[in-house]
């Protein structure tokens, strides 16, 4: 009897090692070959020794090639070769060249697997042996007409297979004529490439049919053994997703049926070693049909390993080796082979169910795989930093489940699946979850086409896979920099992050929204008119950091701090928080959702209301938009959480704010009506805006149903003079509660507010200290200390003031890139009244144009521009249309002058000309006849309500539209809200976040800088979920252009590679399709270019095979999906392709 030594394996990947393994344990050297494409496959690694085969040839035909691995195994003195499954394994010329050699075939016979290997062969001998078969067709010819008569004879729908193979390899359903020579050459190609044989038939396709089959063990002196039944009916493309057994749904008498089956035609042919008969089971009739023998060892096999306590694999080689049966098997006789439970399989690929399970491919970055009772791995190159080439199969890892009862070993799998973590490579892991969990899987329900007709199998969400992509955004920092702090002043490097103070109160007090919540808007204001104090509202959360810092402040910093506010600064009026530029800048700069920030604000500060500054029909926009969106975002915000809308109109037009005030009203929340003020009412040269202009307005806006009256000072205009004629006017005349905003750019905002209490003003703005001042508001904690002892003392504990203070004194030092450098209060406000907020943001344009040294000219240009527009109220939007036009000016260097002269041909910023066309509406007395007769070059503006004549936005197509551009996402209210304010801001939001993640978690050092080589950081992306971040070291740049960035995520490595920006990448690129050009036909997978039949010039119809792509062994075929001219073609076959490239052009 012989005894081996040494087994080569002509295989690779997963089941190459599950054979090593067995070799092991029974004492025996094994011999790995791989092909110059899989030189870093595991399996290599896993031999004793291994040799590379195929030099020259293809990654596929370098394992097709008896001559390469006769080669190695003579060179290396194997005595045995295994050839696994598919490839090799099913060619009978194989196992001669092994005879012819002296090696031993770990396998049939070669007169055996041309029996039975070759599927229409084996139908003859099923037959011989009164085994009942299926409906087909002999082997196809070449001549297609005679093909269609056979399939013709035997009967639509059809099956094609291929002869020398599985796996679904090379099968086609074909349902009616037209599609049989398309069909039948697409399946002959992906044969050959898989089995390097195209030959395959038709057979009949029975409908509603179960897939069924028998595993069996032969030995050379004429024992045979069943190891009873697997149920494989879970089939995607003909290809086994799950495999269960023993087969949960048959009857004793069923499983007596076909294991007899399968016996007797492996008896009819004396089989030797393992082998499956298969069959398909109708289920309408309960009867079997005979399908074909795989004379090899099944993917499968591990189910029934499990559940009948046989290795296969070790009983191949013994019986190869001459050992009887039962030697093999450790069984005396076939009754000793009992069932033990149940097991079922199923496969991790890098298949993508939600892009038509194409395979991905590239660096696993993270694999953290199952374990426990009752799971076995088979896995293949599964492990971090492995590496997926296109080249073969997508398996990763086999997973085998086993328990006592078909339900718990289904709940033991699904437990399974869920603990593991892999990243790099998509996975059809959710998918497999999902197919657990399915009532008609979980009933035995299903038939061979369950997942091709259950769509809900699909309905599940992507892994989010946070923890990756916020190690791609911090490596793209830390390599690139972050393009808003490229140049700017550093932090310090000692900074620490920023700890909030500790806060007394476990219950927040009651507070001003208590209030709202209990008794309503009108309530609120009715208190405010009753109260001696003066109410605060804090600004630092929007107003402070947008005046000072050009609104970069982050989420993360402001939420540390709101459980402090609700404990301790429960007497303010409100904490303004939400609305103005904040709203855009999150989603620009900041990479996050501006509706999660006032969620999480709200929620961490019950008490307080909210407050937002909201600009009437321009939303928080630049622009007018349609009534219905108007009225759709406020209901929104106040759903969300916002309690007082502060709401005003750029150029103080009440007509344009009644539409926001009505939908502050109607959501019963506080509706401020603000006036904004400018010019001096005390400066008889500016009577444009006298006191009896504001005293009118005032009337307007109480009469238009406001709650509070806000007066809104957003340059720090209003002198303290002004301030005590100006308040106490109103008081009078107009009867509501006054909230009274300033800023402190001429260092005088205190004196203001304090002459503005004097005169009876109800609420000021302020800032905590540390972002107070210059640009900012009046400093709070100066006001508190001014009124205290007196009877408008706020009420408010200075102590909590100064901690809170200290706690923005940290984040204001994060923030060292944004800082406008002002060192000073200055007077020059008075010259060019910009809003404070505006100020910071207009000098960082400028700075942008390179025309920080010209900052006096701009804002000397920024007053003459004011002036030529007719000396107009300057707030978002109609001051960024000045700043625009002043920036335009200096650096064209032009004047007024030459702007007004009519010989002079001006391109004018496209904000100009929005504004004179009326889309911002109309400031008192209108724009100048001269400068709108220049701007717009003869049209009439529009004079009236800018909604009136736009129509309403179909919200629920709007929604549909969006869902579409996001791939089907469900879109919320939030988002959509979101995105009919500003759309492409919120798709390239949505476009970053899906490559970044939930980077606002991130500390603002590390989301602005990056990290350092040894730098560690936390970040919790869900409560009590933390990730610890560690930058171990970042590489040299690579040929490539790419850099590897090295991390411990939780203490396991990882490697992540960006781009080096600043570096060009020395390999060219494809040209990418563009989505949104129907002209453009992209790849739909990376892969090799198969067939193509597109020519240029040449007409198609819908529907007609423009080429094929083979990737992973399987071919898909692009067609045609109308009628249409092809104009070029980018790719030839054999082309290597990504995903997304350009192949075809149409006209």
């Amino acid at each position: 009897m012989t005894e081996f030594n040494k087994i080569l394996i002509a295989n690779r990947g997963e089941i190459a090692i599950r054979i090593m393994r067995a070799a092991n344990e029974l004492g025996k050297k094994t011999v790995a070959v791989y092909a110059e494409e899989d030189k870093l496959g595991l399996h290599r690694f896993k031999a004793d020794e291994a040799y590379r085969i195929g030099e020259g040839m293809g990654p596929v035909a370098a394992y097709l090639s008896i001559e390469e691995i006769i080669r190695v195994a003579k060179d290396c003195g194997a005595d045995a070769i295994h050839p696994g499954y598919g490839l090799l394994s099913e060619n009978p010329d194989f196992v001669d060249a092994c005879d012819a050699n002296g090696i031993t075939f770990i396998g049939p016979k070669a007169a055996t697997m041309r029996a039975l290997g070759d599927k229409a062969s084996a139908r003859r001998v099923a037959m011989d042996a009164g085994v009942p078969v299926v409906p087909a067709t002999e082997v196809l010819g070449d001549d297609m007409d005679a093909v269609k008569r056979e399939a013709g004879e035997v009967g639509y729908p059809l099956m094609l297979k291929a002869s020398w193979g599985g796996g679904g390899r090379g099968m086609r359903p074909i349902y009616s004529e037209d599609e049989v020579e398309e069909k039948v050459l697409e399946g002959r190609r992906e044969a050959e490439a898989a089995f390097g044989n195209d030959e395959g038939y038709l057979e009949k396709m029975i409908v509603r049919a179960r897939h069924v089959e028998v595993q069996i063990l032969g030995d050379s002196q004429g024992g045979m053994y069943h190891l009873f039944e697997r149920d494989c009916s879970v089939q995607r493309r003909n290809q086994k997703v799950v495999e269960r057994a023993p087969a949960p749904y048959l009857s004793e008498q069923q499983r007596t049926e076909i294991c007899d089956l399968g016996r007797k035609i492996c008896a009819h042919v004396n089989y030797e070693c393992a082998g499956t008969v298969e069959f398909l089971m109708d289920m309408n009739s309960g009867k079997f049909y005979f399908i074909e023998v795989n004379p090899r060892v099944q993917v499968e096999h591990t189910v029934t390993e499990e559940v009948t306590g046989i290795d296969i694999v070790q009983a191949q080689i013994k019986i190869a080796e001459g050992k009887t049966i039962a030697e093999a098997t450790g069984k005396a006789c076939q009754d000793d082979v009992r069932l033990n439970g149940h097991a079922l399989q199923t496969r991790i690929t890098t298949e993508d169910p939600l892009n038509n399970f194409i395979p991905d491919y590239g660096r696993i970055t993270a694999f953290r795989e199952a374990q426990g009772m009752g799971i076995r791995l088979d896995g293949g190159t599964a492990y971090s930093g492995g590496v997926i080439t296109r080249y073969y199969d997508s398996l990763l890892m086999k997973v085998t489940a086993h328990a006592q009862t078909p339900e718990a070993a289904i709940a033991r799998m699904d437990r399974a699946l869920r603990e593991f973590r892999i990243r790099g490579v998509s996975t059809n892991i959710a998918f497999v979850e999902n197919l657990l969990k399915h009532p008609t899987f979980l009933n035995n329900e299903y038939t061979t086409t369950f997942i091709d007709n259950t769509n809900d199998l699909f309905d599940f969400k992507k892994r989010r896979d946070r923890a990756t992509k916020i190690l791609i955004y911090i490596a793209d920092i830390s390599v690139n920099g972050h393009p808003e702090t490229a140049g700017r002043p550093l932090p310090v490097s000692d900074l620490k992050t920023p700890r909030a103070p500790d806060y007394t109160n476990e219950v927040a007090p009651y507070g001003t929204r208590n209030l709202l919540e209990d008794k309503g808007p009108q309530a609120v204001a009715d208190w405010m008119s009753a109260q001696k104090q003066l109410l605060l509202t804090d600004t630092t959360m929007r107003d402070g950091h947008q005046s000072l810092l050009a609104t970069r402040m982050r989420s993360i910093d402001m939420i540390r701090v709101a459980p402090t506010y609700a404990s301790e600064m429960s007497q303010l009026f409100s904490v303004e928080c939400w609305g103005g530029a904040t709203f855009d800048v999150a989603y620009r700069f900041l990479q996050e959702c501006p509706w999660q920030r006032l969620r999480d604000i709200r929620a961490a500060m019950p008490n307080v209301m909210t407050q937002m500054l909201l600009r009437s029909a321009n939303g928080v926009g630049y622009t007018n938009y349609p009534d219905n969106v108007v009225q759709e975002f406020v209901r929104q915000a106040a759903q969300t959480g916002v309690d007082v809308f502060r709401v005003f109109d750029s150029l103080n037009w009440t007509e344009n704010m009644r539409v926001a005030m009505d939908a502050v009203i109607e959501a019963n929340k506080v509706c401020e009506g603000t006036i904004c003020y400018t010019g001096d009412i005390l400066n008889a040269d500016r009577a444009k805006y006298d006191l009896k202009y504001y005293v009118q307005m005032g009337k307007e806006l109480r009469d238009a149903g406001a709650h509070v009256l806000g007066l809104k000072d957003m340059a720090g205009l209003l002198k303290p003079a002004s301030a005590r004629v100006l308040v106490k006017a109103l008081k009078e005349e107009v009867g509501l509660p006054i909230h009274f905003h300033t800023h402190d750019t001429a260092g005088i905002a205190c004196a203001t507010i304090l002459a503005a209490s004097d005169a009876g003003v109800d609420a000021v703005d302020c800032a905590m200290d540390a972002l107070s001042g210059n640009t900012s508001q009046a400093t709070l904690g100066t006001v508190v200390e001014s009124l205290r002892h007196t009877e408008r003392d706020t009420g408010i504990d200075i102590g909590s003031v100064r901690q809170i203070s200290d706690y923005w004194e940290q984040v204001r030092a994060q923030y060292a890139a944004f800082e406008t450098g002002q060192q000073a209060p200055s007077s020059e406000v008075y010259l060019h009244e910009m809003p404070g907020g505006q100020f910071t943001n207009l000098k960082a344009q400028a700075r942008s144009l390179g025309l920080e040294e010209r900052w006096p000219e701009v804002a000397r240009t920024y007053s003459d521009v004011n002036d030529m527009f007719g000396d107009i109220v300057k707030v978002t939007p109609s001051s960024k249309v000045v700043g625009d036009m002043a920036l335009m000016m200096v650096s064209q260097g032009l004047s007024r002058s030459d702007v007004e002269d009519p010989e002079n041909d001006v391109a004018f910023p496209d904000s100009v000309v929005d504004m004179m066309r009326g889309n911002l509406g109309q400031p008192p007395g209108g724009f100048p006849d001269g400068i709108v007769a220049k701007v717009l070059k003869g049209n009439t503006p529009n004079v009236e309500r800018p909604g009136k004549s736009l129509a309403p936005v179909d919200l629920d197509a709007e929604r549909a539209k969006l869902s579409d551009l996001l791939e089907g996402r469900e879109i919320d209210d939030e988002d959509l809200n979101g995105y009919l304010m500003y759309p492409k801001v919120f798709l390239d939001y949505m476009d970053r976040h899906r490559t970044y993640g939930p980077v606002r978690v991130l500390p603002t050092r590390t989301f602005f800088y990056g990290m350092e080589p040894t730098e560690e950081i936390s970040a919790e992306i869900d409560p009590g979920k933390t990730l610890e971040i560690r930058l171990q070291a970042i590489g040299e740049t690579l040929d490539d252009g790419d850099v590897k960035v090295f991390f411990e995520l939780n203490g396991q490595p990882r490697v992540i590679r960006v781009p080096n920006r600043t570096v060009k990448a020395a390999t060219a690129a494809r040209p990418k399709a563009d989505p949104a050009n129907e002209n453009h036909i992209g790849a739909p997978m990376p892969g090799v270019v198969a067939s193509v039949a597109a020519t240029v010039g040449a007409k198609v119809a819908a529907g007609d095979l423009l080429l094929t792509i083979e990737a992973m062994k399987m071919e898909t075929g692009i067609h045609a999906e109308r009628d249409a001219v092809i104009k070029a073609v980018h790719v030839q076959a054999g082309a290597q392709i990504d995903a997304k490239d350009l192949l075809i052009e149409l006209e």
